[in-house]
């Protein structure tokens, strides 16, 4: 029989953002179908930002391994993914949606002058996809010719959509207050709406694959980040929240104009996460009406989280849980459910689960020597986990970021951005060792000389990360075991070779004239 794959996976989806979540404040039923088998409260990002964490999904590495820290941070195509490897194992691989491996042009780029992933078909089939249908991301939309631009410019939509997302935030620039989002409906067909667009194409494909040829099929939408741009029809599903729920750090006050505006962008953020449940829906039919179901493993994840106002924060980049936390839902066919598992997982062990379940083994066929990075495959199969035969694959989690050098991406709701740490000084360069019980969190100074600030927060009694306990000696041994367990990390997997670093500055400087 064959041992089909399919991920389902968002863009910038926080953890309580699904159905099953005990603090859930949406409702996706199709997505708690998939998490009826398994899922995992304590999953997170190798690094909350897109490119690096959909880097580290499909090769199984760190993004520190691979030299793709930041959203600058290209991938080589030196590099194995496991969608290769699924290839030379005899599946037939699908792309769709947003893949976002690649950011070598400016975040100005003109309209029409940035990468063109049409005439990059070659390219980025490269990376394992045998057929590839990719939307780029909405706010890039307005600088690309994607494959979903291709589908507006055949429909003569292609300028009102640019447009609309331009007015909408939904292209990136230099941001620094909530006000660049305005949460506005989607003004067009629901049937051109990007996301319900990339569920037709994948029914499509399903629909069309030979059977008992095993496949691997990425359903990448692009919900619910920014714009927040959800139909109305989805809208109508969710009252306008005015309530005062947001996690503050203490003192900390958001105006009312504020709150009005970030209640906007919830509300458009849980319909556009119910459009994508209906997709999943649709999706999932397809399988039972052409018998697939029994032969699939469903995987259901995100890149990285959303803190919608939060820790006094929008977006992503930084490492509360709202940021760093990702759903992570599973079904293996075959096996009984497991229900929720509260043991931490990082989203690189995706790669090792899914060739397993294929028959391959991650640390051969993911291990290519190629100078410029080490050889050491952190992901971790889940297998055992999903059949019931052990309760953890890591003790912990470990996630960074680095914006020293790029822009902000978690950035403050005004314009003067709240830093947490001592005087005022909180560097956006950070590492973090998460288990299911606490968060060390290591911030780095902009320059060598600078003293790291350090935060320690004791998760079963402070879930909502208030409460710094980095001084108290209550919690010294925890702390120290913490941070041996970071230098350990930070040892045992160097970064890339800094030839890689010089051919992505390289590749922004051609791309910038």
């Amino acid at each position: 029989m064959p041992r089909n794959i399919l991920l389902f996976m968002t863009d910038q989806q926080r953890t309580d953002y699904v159905g099953y979540a005990a603090d859930s404040c949406v409702s996706t039923p199709n997505i708690d179908w998939i998490a009826q088998h398994a899922h995992f409260t304590c999953c997170n990002t190798t690094n909350p930002i897109c490119s690096p964490a959909r880097t580290s999904l499909i090769t199984g590495r760190y993004p520190r391994q691979i030299g793709t820290l930041t959203m600058a941070g290209d991938l080589f195509p030196q590099i194995p993914t496991f969608m290769q490897a699924l290839q030379g194992a005899g599946y037939k691989t699908y792309g769709i949606g947003k893949f976002h491996y690649n950011q070598t042009y400016p975040w100005s780029t003109p309209r029409g002058c940035g990468m063109d992933p049409v005439a990059g078909e070659p390219d980025e089939k490269s990376y394992g996809y045998d057929f590839i249908w990719e939307t780029a991301g909405k706010q890039q939309v307005v600088s690309n010719y994607c494959f979903y631009g291709d589908y507006l410019a055949k429909k003569g939509m292609l300028e009102q959509v640019r447009d609309f997302f331009s007015q909408s935030g939904g292209k990136n620039g230099d941001v620094a207050n909530h006000n660049y989002d305005k949460a506005q409906a989607w003004p067009f067909d629901e049937e051109d709406y990007i996301d319900v667009v990339t569920g037709r194409v994948a029914r499509e494909q399903l629909r069309a694959h030979p059977a008992g040829l095993p496949f691997y099929m990425m359903v990448s939408f692009c919900g619910p980040h920014k714009p927040y741009d959800a139909p109305q029809r989805y809208l109508d599903m969710f009252p306008l929240e005015r309530e005062d729920d947001f996690i503050l750090p203490e003192g900390q006050i958001i105006s009312d104009e504020d709150k009005e505006s970030l209640y906007r962008q919830r509300r458009s953020a849980k319909a556009m996460i119910r459009l994508i449940d209906d997709q999943i829906g649709e999706t999932l039919d397809v399988l039972r009406e052409r018998g697939m179901l029994d032969d699939t493993l469903i995987v259901f994840t995100s890149d990285h989280g959303d803190m919608l106002g939060d820790h006094f924060m929008i977006q992503k980049g930084v490492p509360w849980k709202q940021s760093v936390g990702i759903p992570l839902a599973v079904r293996l066919p075959g096996a009984a459910p497991v229900g929720e598992n509260t043991a931490p997982v990082e989203i690189s062990d995706i790669a090792a689960t899914v060739l397993d379940y294929a028959g391959l083994d991650a640390q051969r066929v993911l291990s290519r020597s190629w100078p410029a990075y080490n050889d050491i495959i952190p992901s971790r199969s889940l297998l055992p986990v999903l059949r019931g035969e052990q309760e953890r694959v890591r003790d912990f989690c470990f996630s960074e970021s680095d914006f020293t050098e790029e822009r902000i991406d978690g950035v403050s709701i005004t314009s003067t951005p709240y830093w947490r740490g001592a005087d005022g000084c909180r560097s956006n360069a950070w590492q973090t060792i998460i288990t299911e019980n606490s968060k060390y969190i290591k911030y780095l100074g902009y320059k060598l000389d600078e003293m790291p600030y350090e935060e320690f927060y004791d998760l079963k009694r402070d879930p909502q990360e208030r409460e710094n306990r980095i001084a108290d000696e209550t919690y010294r041994e925890q702390i120290e075991q913490a941070r041996r367990r970071l230098s350990y990390m930070v040892d045992h997997y160097p970064p890339a070779q800094k030839t890689w670093t010089t051919a992505c500055a390289a590749n922004r400087q051609t791309a910038k004239d």
